[in-house]
Parts: structure tokens; C-alpha cells; sequence
């Protein structure tokens, strides 16, 4: 049976209480301010005991910190490599500066709370969540081991994700901005290669890491395939090879119209080597569209189309899809999306002519009663 005792500290008094564990050792708890709290966590304990799912005090010592380099050992073996650099960047960062000396079982609620606050109000909602499953996912490791019975950082308030609309381009403008990729003042070597990159990403929805990846083996000239097995990510400074964002092979078909400048980039060079190269022989980078002095941005102006993102011109390959008359399920396997369901969220505006049609569907069937 359990029992509340009070003591006498600088701070005031404190209460105690001793109780017996599951494996009948006596021991305390110490430090409440009020004996409500202590009667409280006295009763929590007893139900804990009694259905098993009680865990030592001792047992939650361990430090944010120390789990944390154990928790990063972890996913560097089962994350692709730029994503580890990205999580590893906010630990280092972020996380182990604030927790790293902080107990698992120290660790409350309300504090993690102020602590992504803070943090949302310097910095993207991406970022701030992306930092936050760091801690989470450490505190995850802790319940599954038995040395906290609750993850405290679960439940906080994340700032909400602004949903970005979508920038599409008609073949009209998506040739304008090709085009657009000669420089007809300075002509540069990269420039025929800049252009066809615009048309097959504007057509075929690759992602950069995808198009940066690509070798001359996955070129398929005969039957207009793309075998996507590799995605060279830039993480900071370098570019890092993994698997496609989804961790899924894929074959992909780009238009009969790009046969011509595909076999004029890859001539008789060899399978291993890159179809886009950059002047010094290695990946191409993606560039900003805001940087003045980028081919891109500076495309978008000569082309009088909106400043967007590379990656816009794959939700520009997702429209064109969509509008030649491709089901959700053949978008979704050209994207390399995990569902067509994913698709759909992400795409769902393209499909409201879908929505016209089952409308007047319906309303067909009744104007024949």
C-alpha cells in the first residue's frame, strides 16, 4: 500500500510518496508541490501496476540526447541518404541544442508546445514539422522501449501547411519557355540541353532528382521509355543518389516528338553516363527561380509566363495528362505516386470536368423516364 509523506525543503514543502513496485521493491517518488498531486500520480501508478503497464521511474533517466544518437543510427540504415542528411541536419541543429540534456520522462507536454511555436513563428510550417518529428520520433522510440508510458510531444499544435496553387501551363507556353532557354545574346553550351529538359519534364512529370539522375541506360529510344530507378537529390551543397522519392522503380513514356533531341543529346556515348550533364561533366543543379542570374527564372521572363518552380513543370506534365484523356491510374504510375488516391488529393482540380460529366450522366438517366 502506498503512502504520502511531507518534507521540509528550502523551496517549501514537498511531498513524497512510497509505494512498492510490480516486483515488490520499495522505493519513492519525490517532488510534488501539492499532495493532490502526489495522491494523483499515486493512483495512476496503482491502476498501471495492476494492468501491466507500469513503468519504473528509473526507467525513463534516459536522456533525449542519448536516445537520440541511437535513434539516428537507426534510420540512417532504413532512410534514403538525403533524407537522413535532412533529418540529421535538424537534430544537430534544432533539436539536440533544446532536449539533448533533458530526461524522456522530463519531457512535457506544454513545453514542447512552446518550443514549436517559437519555432513557427521564424520559419516554415514544412520545416517547423519537419524538425518536430525529430523529437517525435525519438519519444516513440522511448514508449516502444518501455521507458515512457506516453509520448508528451504527441497532440502538440503544428502551424497548418499552406496549400500552394498549382501553376499550369498550356503546350503553348510550355514551347515558349523552352524556347525561351536559348539565350540569343550569350548562346551558351547548356542551352539546347536546358531546352529539351523543360519540354521533358513539362511532358513526362519527372521530378529534378529524377531527370538529374537519369543514364543513358534508362533511355529507352525505341519504345519512348524512361527507366526511373535513381533521383540525385541536392542536400545543401552536394548531390546525393537514392531511390525515387516513393522507393519504387518505375517506366514512364515520354512523347514521340522528343525522340529527335534525345537521340541528338545521347549520341554514341556510353550507358553509364548521364543524359544532362553539367559543363563540368557532373549533375545538373536545380536553380531558383527567383536568382536573376538563373537560366530558369530568366527563361520564365523571356517567356512571359509566371515565375514558378522547376517543379511546377511536373504538375504541368500532371495537367496535360489529364486534359489528353489519361485515367487517374496512368497518372498516378507516369507521377510515381504511392496511390491514385494521392493523386487525386493532390490533383483534384484538374478532374472537376470529371465531376461536369457525372452530372449529366445522371441527369440523362432521368430524362429518358
Amino acid at each position: 500500500m502506498a503512502t504520502i509523506e511531507s518534507y521540509e525543503t528550502a523551496k517549501g514543502t514537498r511531498y513524497m510518496v512510497r509505494y512498492r513496485t510490480p516486483d515488490h521493491r520499495t522505493t519513492t517518488k519525490r517532488g510534488f508541490k501539492r499532495k493532490k498531486d502526489a495522491r494523483d500520480w499515486t493512483s495512476r501508478t496503482e491502476i498501471s501496476k495492476n494492468d501491466g503497464s507500469f513503468i519504473p521511474y528509473a526507467a525513463g533517466s534516459v536522456t533525449v540526447g542519448e536516445l537520440g544518437e541511437t535513434w539516428l543510427q537507426r534510420k540512417k540504415i532504413s532512410v534514403k541518404p538525403s533524407w537522413y542528411r535532412r533529418i540529421d541536419g535538424a537534430w544537430n541543429r534544432y533539436v539536440k541544442p533544446k532536449w539533448s540534456h533533458v530526461a524522456v520522462r522530463d519531457v512535457a507536454h506544454k513545453d514542447v508546445q512552446q518550443w514549436v511555436t517559437a519555432m513557427a513563428e521564424k520559419m516554415s510550417a514544412s520545416s517547423t514539422d519537419h524538425i518536430y518529428g525529430v523529437l517525435a520520433g525519438i519519444l516513440d522510440d522511448a514508449v516502444s522501449g518501455g521507458m515512457i508510458a506516453r509520448n508528451q510531444a504527441r497532440g502538440v499544435t503544428l502551424p497548418k501547411k499552406p496549400r500552394r496553387r498549382h501553376t499550369y501551363l498550356t503546350p503553348e507556353q510550355l514551347r515558349e519557355l523552352a524556347s525561351a532557354c536559348v539565350n540569343h545574346q550569350r548562346r551558351s553550351p547548356m542551352d539546347p540541353v536546358h531546352e529539351t529538359m523543360i519540354l521533358l519534364l513539362g511532358t513526362v512529370g519527372l521530378r529534378w532528382g529524377e531527370l538529374a539522375g537519369l543514364r543513358i541506360r534508362d533511355v529507352d529510344l525505341n519504345r519512348h521509355r524512361l527507366n526511373i530507378s535513381v533521383s540525385a537529390t541536392q542536400v545543401g551543397t552536394e548531390i546525393v543518389e537514392g531511390t525515387p522519392k516513393s522507393g519504387m522503380a518505375r517506366s514512364v513514356v515520354f512523347p514521340e516528338f522528343l525522340d529527335d533531341r534525345l537521340r541528338a543529346l545521347i549520341g554514341d556515348r556510353d550507358g553509364a553516363e548521364l543524359v544532362f550533364r553539367a559543363r563540368d561533366g557532373g549533375y545538373v543543379r536545380q536553380v531558383s527561380p527567383g536568382k536573376r542570374s538563373g537560366w530558369f527564372g530568366a527563361a520564365c521572363d523571356r517567356a512571359g509566363v509566371p515565375r514558378m518552380t522547376v517543379h511546377d513543370l511536373r504538375h504541368t506534365a500532371a495537367s496535360l495528362m489529364v486534359r489528353s484523356g489519361a485515367n487517374v491510374k496512368a497518372v498516378q504510375r507516369q507521377l510515381g505516386h504511392a496511390s491514385a488516391a494521392m493523386t487525386l488529393d493532390v490533383y483534384a482540380d484538374l478532374f472537376d470536368d470529371d465531376l461536369d460529366a457525372v452530372g449529366d450522366a445522371v441527369s440523362g438517366l432521368f430524362d429518358k423516364m
